[in-house]
């Protein structure tokens, strides 16, 4: 009797821990497929900071291979442009919004006059031309992209704008012309939202897009 007990004793434990194993895994592929801490779980209206948007924003993500049936902008920028790849595009977006603020941050103006419009770009150099006669410094580091999500995309004639939503972190410190901190800290990132709008003439040799307009997330 006693072997008996202990017997069904270690089948219940065992049982037991495989449940446990079960919810355990289901538990963590529900809170995978909560919506990120950054995103928005209604619609943001058609006038959020993004003036050249049309239509309600579209929610696309790098890495996320399903277009809206809604999305007219994109259809109508692929189909002017067969070889568009939105993962691709959305892939390049971010690797550009590293490399345009690095440049910025190192007042290295030969890159942004390369990867903006004329307009993007003398605010960048007239940004960086205040600070160097202020004789500062920027210390600043891109920590992380957090998310890239499509805010509006429209075919304007031959030209595709797009507007990318970019959630980041960014450590920024500004140094005076001795190298002494006078504002912000490495050690405290912070969150940064910005909408950069990157356009392209369809069907151009040049495959590059470029920064055209800036503005807060």
């Amino acid at each position: 009797m006693i072997t008996e007990i202990v017997i069904l004793a270690m089948i219940a434990a065992f049982l037991g821990l495989r449940l446990y194993s079960v919810l355990g895994r289901r538990s963590e592929h529900e809170e995978e497929a909560i919506p990120h801490r950054f995103e928005r779980s209604d619609t943001p209206p058609q006038a959020d900071n993004a003036p050249r948007a049309v239509r309600q924003p579209v929610v696309l993500r790098a890495g996320d291979n399903r277009a809206p049936a809604n999305e007219a902008g994109i259809r109508a920028i692929a189909a002017a442009e067969p070889g568009f790849d939105l993962l691709g595009f959305l892939e390049g977006a971010k690797s550009a919004y590293g490399v345009i603020l690095e440049a910025f941050w190192k007042g290295d103006k030969d890159t942004l006059r390369q990867l903006t419009d004329d307009d993007v770009y003398d605010s960048f150099a007239g940004a960086i031309d205040a600070r160097e006669a202020a004789g500062e410094t920027l210390d600043n580091r891109l920590i992380r992209i957090e998310d890239a999500t499509v805010r509006s995309a429209e075919l304007d004639g031959r030209t595709a704008r797009i507007a990318v939503l970019f959630v980041a972190d960014i450590a920024a410190v500004t140094r005076d012309s001795d190298g002494t901190v006078i504002a912000g800290s490495l050690d405290d990132a912070i969150e940064s939202r910005d909408v950069w709008t990157f356009s392209r003439h369809v069907g151009a040799a040049n495959p590059n897009w470029i920064l055209d307009e800036t503005d807060e997330g």
